[in-house]
């Protein structure tokens, strides 16, 4: 058994405020723990495979395609391969989202 706590993951940060913990990498797929705080956004990018993105605190919109929603804990929104996404913290307090890639990129 390997447990991994978000605090113990390597950090990796972008100029745009979010914070980026990568929790599982193996070929079958890749967990990250993604953080960003108020105003600030992970911007749009592609990603080569599909991609879930589960709320874990705060509310946000996420953008996949030209869609934009709002979003809240407890909700996963799919992401299709190849299709543009971004998230956005519209919130007032932490906007935390485990992003799910599979397989791995």
């Amino acid at each position: 058994m390997r447990i991994i706590t978000t605090g113990d993951a390597p950090v990796g940060r972008n100029k745009n405020g979010v914070v980026a913990r990568k929790l599982y990498s193996r070929p079958d797929g890749e967990a990250v723990h993604i953080s960003i705080e108020p105003g600030r956004t992970l911007p749009t990018h592609i990603t080569p495979v599909d991609v879930f993105m589960y709320v874990l605190e705060g509310n946000g919109e996420v953008e996949v395609g030209e869609e934009r929603e709002k979003v809240e804990q407890g909700m996963l929104v799919e992401s299709p391969m190849n299709i543009p996404h971004a998230l956005y913290n519209t919130g007032e307090g932490p906007f935390r989202v485990l992003v799910i890639k599979m397989p791995k990129p």
